[in-house]
């Protein structure tokens, strides 16, 4: 069974940083993309970044220069390095994957969006 488990959240002062990781655990074949949305209090669920396999990135507008988002070598964790965190980056941040598996007949197919259960990030001023 496939999973995405998230870690690294937390309470941050003002100006302050975290960095969020995610990692794939289960039998995959690869992952097409992975990225990162985010939800604050009484908000719709929206894109923070995302990443694709070969690396190239996709930010909100809003989070540029601040947010990077990286993948490991072994392209099964990505990480969020968040900076110069403000209060209304206070929100439970989500992994989101697309993922290539492979059958038994030896087909790739592809199956999207596979969530993480959230991980609490609070900037206090």
């Amino acid at each position: 069974q496939v999973q995405l488990v998230e870690s690294g959240g937390g309470l941050v002062q003002v100006g302050g940083s975290l960095r969020l990781s995610c990692t794939v655990s289960g039998s995959i074949s690869s992952i097409n993309d992975m990225g990162w949305y985010r939800q604050g209090p009484g908000k719709q669920r929206e894109l923070v970044a995302k990443i694709n396999s070969i690396g190239r990135t996709n930010y909100a507008d809003s989070l540029k220069g601040r947010f990077t988002i990286s993948m490991d070598n072994a392209k099964t964790t990505i990480y969020l390095q968040m900076n110069s965190l403000k209060p209304e980056d206070t929100a439970v941040y989500y992994c989101n994957a697309d993922l290539q598996f492979r059958d038994s007949g030896g087909f790739y197919y592809s199956k999207p969006n596979y969530w993480g259960q959230g991980t609490q990030v609070t900037v206090s001023s």
